[in-house]
């Protein structure tokens, strides 16, 4: 399913449909009444090719949908469903969406996977979601996490990498990114999905925790040197804006849609931080 259409309103391919709205999880957290006010509000907006889809966990599934009837949206919602109640619940969920298609458009699927990512495992998924939803599969880092990246590629799902969280384990080295996108991309027509900790453009160090955070634009950047053999970890590793927005500027129309097709989104609490980032480094 394309999920990186060319963006209305001057929104360039390579920001295109980038941003999924992650408003109801940490560090957000926000009430499903502001969230979906909130994304609606943006969808509607100037800066509307930007944001992906709206994710909700499946336990939160009778509530998003109370809350849509009273809001009664024009067009389905945009929906990645994010699995808090083990796959055993897979079939469920999708039954409860399915059933409201005049209010929520399901686009994608996204799991943890078990800490031994086991074939059976994933063909189960394959099983539960259907075949024009894309299947989203987190394998957890640690001893075997790239193995366990090649088997959700080759079943057909696209991995996803947590990009940080409340603790410094949570944040993956620059090693470890730059070998995730190596993985990625040596399987022909793959693609991934990144979350958490991702609300800025740069790679920064957080004021308060201290913690080295990952910037969406690096990722980006990145995943272009990847695709071209060019040095991953510098940019994955670079503070200054300008000078990875110089950079994404300068990728050709098919060298932007290639890099999109590699990085399908990502997941962010705030929207507008992405676009305040976005425009001060003129890339908006």
């Amino acid at each position: 399913m394309e999920l990186t259409p060319p963006g209305p309103r001057g929104i360039p391919p390579l920001f295109a449909r980038l941003v999924d709205d992650s408003a109801l999880f940490p560090p957000g957290d926000a009430a499903m009444p502001e969230a979906l006010r909130s994304y609606l509000e943006t969808r509607a907006g100037a800066h509307a090719g930007l944001v992906g889809l709206f994710l909700c966990q499946a336990s939160r599934l009778p509530e998003l949908i109370t809350e849509l009837i009273k809001i009664k949206p024009k067009t389905p919602l945009p929906l990645s469903l994010i699995i808090d109640t083990g796959l055993g619940g897979v079939p469920k969920a999708i039954s409860i969406v399915e059933s409201r298609d005049e209010l929520l458009d399901l686009r994608m699927v996204e799991m943890p996977a078990p800490s031994d990512v086991d074939e059976v495992w994933l063909e189960r998924v394959s099983e539960f979601v259907p075949e024009d939803v894309i299947r989203v599969v987190e394998p957890r880092r640690g001893v075997g996490w790239l193995d366990g990246v090649r088997k959700v590629i080759e079943h057909g799902s696209r991995p996803k990498i947590r990009c940080g969280g409340l603790s410094s384990e949570n944040f993956p080295s620059v090693d470890e990114v730059a070998d995730f996108l190596a993985v990625v991309s040596a399987h022909t027509g793959s693609s991934f999905k990144a979350t958490n900790s991702l609300h800025r453009a740069v790679r920064h160090a957080d004021a308060e925790t201290g913690f080295a955070h990952h910037g969406f634009l690096n990722l980006l950047v990145a995943a272009a040197r990847c695709l071209s053999g060019k040095d991953v970890r510098a940019a994955l590793e670079e503070t200054d804006g300008e000078v990875l927005a110089k950079e994404a500027t300068a990728l050709s129309e098919p060298a932007a849609k290639a890099v999109r097709e590699l990085f399908g989104s990502y997941a962010s609490a705030s929207l507008d931080e992405p676009v305040e980032d976005l425009k001060n480094l003129g890339l908006l």
